[in-house]
């Protein structure tokens, strides 16, 4: 964590200096935003913390609620978001207070005695091999409460405006401002009221019943519901060894999925109450907490739960659905802009039990965050917000299919289970995509083609950086190269340097000379002329050489670049390999040296040789404004 390079800092250093928007930030909503955000819930907050980054932009967030969420539904928190917590800056923290899933146990009717169950598998949980990351489960509540530290910390001081329900809104043809949005007070302190607030853009994140998605016409497509759940949080005396374990049990009498919850105590339920007659007319979900509990004691046995509280109780009905498309630009309209934007539940619903929604949820509002920021500041064009919808819509297919089959798995009687292994063999055979990591984005404007992959092999084009261990030079310690990047809207270079040493002719000087000299070089082209030189694009060398044979002071002055109002030397951008785990084996990475650019959203969008800096200019001029 760096500070102190705008003068002395005293107090908490997470909270940054307040700018732009975020000094004298109004009480009042203004007439006139930037950003509107329609909900607080998981995209939208992190969409929040996101935007808070930039702080000449105005944003706002608006919630019905009348105050911060007390108990959320959804608490399962995949790897791949705990990488994204790691860059708001506070995975530590919820690392510490959540559940660490270590295990997966699965249990099946014994063959012998068919009423009762028995343990028939033991796997270690998907995160113990494919990353850094915990698999963990907290409430969601609290992952809006850090979501929500981290925009009130952030230079735009963005809070949510509570007590504001969305009724409407309509988008016009032109103007500064063409999205006129119609709320209405829906708390005591703002019963009655009613605003019209015009935005440049539109985020509804206001969950499956999105009234965002209504207003432009967006349709939830796919099935619906014929099999009902009851989930419960409960804590109990028991008998049942696995209480502490996640758990998928299969019985004579139904199926349960066992998760424990933060705290020691609290265990999460989701118990099968079985089909759903076509008739039913949604009085499934009117079943008592009362014939939950008795019914999870059915599937059980031998075992018993003697229920002491129950924390929060529902029934749902699984349904998978995506929305038609998760912006407002019609068909035949592709020239235009898109204005509104749909996220989260607003787009794609389906079970809890694979442990997805909040999950791509979020990744949902973190590459939303990053285009609407560079493109409101003047960075980058209107086009790249056609990417959002593009690069979002087919991650929430994926989702639904590989929802559908595992709930499929899960809902199975006995008597069509062949083999009971298969649900344990799944779960481990599938865990990328789960785990967050499958997701890979397609060549656009800011996801190149696949010529050069192979410098980096490690690294594929359109999946998420994959972290690794190197030494920092400056002081020796063994770091992650992929921590120390921030949800800060920066692009990322990675210069993997050829052999030479520092300071000696290479391909690596030669590539650092021209990025700091050439008219062409991008810093020079899209970085405004009053910015600091790493504002925009936050360069790094890695050598091939052990930290102690690094010479500093002859490394490329780029990557020692001076900023912030003292013009302070920047000492924590160039890297050496950790000899017992070289990131250039680790990860492909030729010895001829290689590029990896890297979005904001950690997703690698480039991989090119050092000498192609003509084709590394003409990337990111499609992406990016000429800067006068």
């Amino acid at each position: 964590m760096q500070f102190h390079h705008h003068g002395y800092v005293s107090g908490e250093p997470r909270v940054l200096d307040a700018a732009g928007t975020g000094i004298g930030r109004p009480e009042e909503i203004p007439d006139e935003v930037d950003v509107l955000i329609v909900g607080s819930g998981p995209a939208g907050m992190l969409l929040a913390a996101q935007m808070s980054q930039f702080p000449h932009v105005t944003t706002r967030i608006v919630e019905r609620r009348d105050g911060r969420l007390v108990l959320g539904q959804a608490d399962g928190i995949q790897p791949r978001s705990v990488e994204t917590f790691q860059a708001f800056g506070f995975a530590p923290q919820i690392i510490a207070e959540a559940y660490n899933i270590a295990h997966m146990n699965f249990w099946s009717p014994d063959p012998q005695n068919p009423q009762n169950i028995i343990r028939t598998s033991r796997t270690e949980d998907y995160a113990q091999h494919i990353g850094e990351f915990p698999h963990l489960i907290v409430n969601q509540a609290r992952v809006l409460d850090y979501f929500a530290e981290a925009a009130l910390h952030g230079p735009a001081r963005i809070r949510p405006d509570y007590g504001w329900e969305f009724t409407g809104l309509t988008v016009d043809a032109d103007g500064d401002y063409p999205v006129t949005v119609r709320l209405r007070g829906s708390a005591d302190h703002n019963a009655g009221r009613e605003r019209t607030v015009r935005a440049k853009y539109v985020a509804g994140c206001d969950g499956a019943r999105s009234l965002v998605r209504d207003a432009i016409g967006r349709k939830h497509v796919g099935s619906h519901a014929q099999h009902a759940w009851g989930v419960m949080d409960v804590l109990v005396n028991t008998d049942f060894p696995d209480w502490r374990i996640k758990c998928a049990i299969n019985s004579e009498a139904g199926n349960i999925l066992h998760i424990p919850r933060e705290g020691g105590y609290l265990c999460r339920m989701y118990i099968d109450l079985g089909e759903v007659p076509k008739d039913d007319k949604h009085r499934v979900r009117e079943t008592p907490v009362e014939a939950i509990i008795a019914k999870a004691n059915e599937i059980l046995h031998p075992y018993t739960l003697d229920v002491k509280s129950v924390a929060w109780h529902s029934v749902y009905e699984v349904g998978h659905r995506v929305t038609d498309k998760f912006d407002d630009v019609a068909a035949g309209e592709e020239h235009r802009t898109p204005r509104v934007f749909l996220t989260g539940d607003a787009c794609h619903t389906h079970s809890a039990k694979a442990g997805q929604g909040m999950n791509v949820s979020m990744q949902d509002g973190f590459n939303l965050g990053w285009k609407l920021g560079l493109v409101l500041s003047g960075l980058s064009p209107e086009s790249l917000l056609a990417t959002y919808s593009a690069e979002r819509q087919p991650v929430a297919q994926q989702l639904i299919d590989f929802d559908r089959e595992w709930s499929s798995l899960m809902a199975r009687k006995p008597e069509e289970i062949s083999d009971p292994g298969e649900l344990a063999d799944y779960y481990v055979k599938t865990s990328d995509f789960p785990s967050g990591f499958m997701t890979q984005y397609t060549p656009s404007m800011i996801v190149g083609g696949t010529e050069h992959e192979a410098l980096a092999s490690g690294f594929p084009i359109g999946k998420r950086f994959k972290s690794a261990h190197v030494v920092r030079v400056s002081d020796g310690n063994t770091v992650h190269l992929g921590h120390h990047a921030r949800a800060d809207g920066r692009w990322r270079m990675y210069a993997f340097a050829d052999g030479p040493a520092a300071g000696e002719a290479s391909a690596l000087t030669d590539w650092a000379n021209w990025l700091a000299a050439s008219p062409e070089s991008p810093l020079a082209r899209h970085t405004p002329a009053d910015a600091d030189i790493d504002s925009v694009f936050d360069v790094k060398v890695v050598y091939q050489q052990r930290f102690e044979d690094v010479e500093l002071m002859r490394v490329p002055k780029i990557f020692l670049p001076e900023t912030g109002p003292l013009g302070l030397t920047d000492w924590e951008k160039v890297y050496a390999i950790l000899p017992a785990e070289d990131i250039f084996d680790i990860r492909g990475i030729a010895r001829d040296g290689a590029v990896v650019v890297v979005r904001p959203d950690q997703y690698v969008a480039h991989v090119l040789p050092l000498s192609a800096t003509g084709e590394l200019a003409e990337f990111f001029a499609q992406s990016f404004l000429t800067q006068s």
